[in-house]
């Protein structure tokens, strides 16, 4: 018996162990080249969304949060609305995507952040709504703001950060975003498909 009970302790040490493993892989998200996660969310008029319906076309997923620090600046400072207006021009598709859960002090209603971001001149094509995380969990998102482009055949590009400037005091900082979105549109050879995002954690 005791024989019995100690291996299975061990088996089930090693089934947790493989499960933990599981999950971290989980959510890490989509790896680059793979077919990215297909997701249908309400957006913050209440409009089904599916990212099917933007097949053949170029898509930026940006996770964020009005009451994140980092969102703010991006926005106070042109940085995202720029990059938002010189591309949905082009004929890419910017979804904006909020997890944070209804249970957290950050939560805010469709209507509240279509105001806020058309206040911060925001040019995105739709805002959805992912109170569960499920398609944050998908992708792995983890920050706020955390970028993913997918190109016209529905594969994930690049993920991370939207550029190398945290602080905001680098002048001669490198556009992540923009520089995978210029390798999909001229076809130049991206180097940088990976990189670390940062921001505040996604509120799930």
């Amino acid at each position: 018996m005791k024989y019995f009970c100690t291996n299975s302790l061990k088996a089930l040490a090693i089934v947790a162990l493989v499960a933990g493993f599981s999950a971290l892989a989980l959510a890490q998200g989509p790896e680059i080249g793979s077919t990215a996660p297909g997701f249908t969310l309400p957006d913050s008029k209440g409009k089904t969304v599916s990212l099917s319906d933007y097949k053949g076309k170029v898509v930026v997923l940006e996770w964020t949060n009005p009451n994140c620090p980092f969102v703010q600046r991006q926005y106070r400072d042109k940085l995202m609305t720029v990059l938002q207006a010189e591309y949905t021009k082009k004929n890419v598709v910017w979804l904006l995507i909020n997890s944070t859960n209804e249970g957290h002090g950050d939560y805010e209603s469709g209507e509240s952040l279509d105001a806020t971001y058309a206040s911060w001149g925001a040019s995105q094509t739709a805002i959805l709504m992912d109170p569960d995380g499920e398609v944050g969990r998908a992708y792995g998102a983890k920050t706020t703001p955390h970028m993913f482009v997918i190109d016209k055949s529905g594969t994930l590009f690049y993920q991370g950060a939207i550029d190398d400037d945290p602080r905001g005091t680098n002048a001669d900082r490198q556009g992540y975003v923009k520089n995978a979105l210029e390798g999909l549109m001229t076809g130049k050879e991206v180097t940088t498909t990976t990189t670390k995002p940062y921001g505040c954690s996604v509120k799930y």
